[in-house]
């Protein structure tokens, strides 16, 4: 049991550097065309092109479910539910949190809360694919924290 826990964890906190690494290289490289409306906001719909990468995440961690469920690998549960963890921490942080797709977790003030919405202003202070900055979500860089 303790091994699952820990494949679940590991899986959690690895999904923070696939994150920074989607991000950086592939939503500001060659799918810059999925994430560019993310950036510009010149789209009407509530839903962006962005939004398809929720759903690679997504297949991704059904994926392990199925190689559980099948038995073909013993750990696809943990990791799964690893993956499955930080997509839910990312759509309440990014999508809520942050840009306020939702009008509740607005009042969030203390000095993690700060430090990412700063990053992330950061972030989308480059409306184009290049010299951008901040990749991350849960990580962030120390010089966010100050005031």
């Amino acid at each position: 049991m303790l091994v699952y826990i820990l494949v679940f964890i590991l899986t959690f906190c690895i999904m923070e550097f696939m994150a920074w690494f989607t991000h950086k290289y592939i939503m500001h490289g060659f799918l810059w065309n999925l994430h560019r409306d993310h950036h510009r906001k010149d789209h009407d719909s509530w839903f962006e092109r962005n939004d398809a990468f929720f759903i690679f995440y997504a297949l991704v961690s059904i994926g392990f479910f199925l190689l559980w469920k099948y038995q073909i690998l013993d750990i696809g549960l943990a990791i799964g539910l690893g993956i499955l963890a930080y997509g839910i921490a990312y759509f309440f942080v990014h999508d809520i949190f942050i840009h306020q797709r939702f009008k509740f977790l607005r009042n969030a003030n203390n000095r993690y809360a700060k430090a990412v919405r700063r990053a992330h202003k950061m972030h989308h202070k480059h409306l184009g694919k290049e010299h951008g900055e901040c990749f991350g979500m849960l990580i962030v860089p120390f010089k966010y924290f100050k005031k």
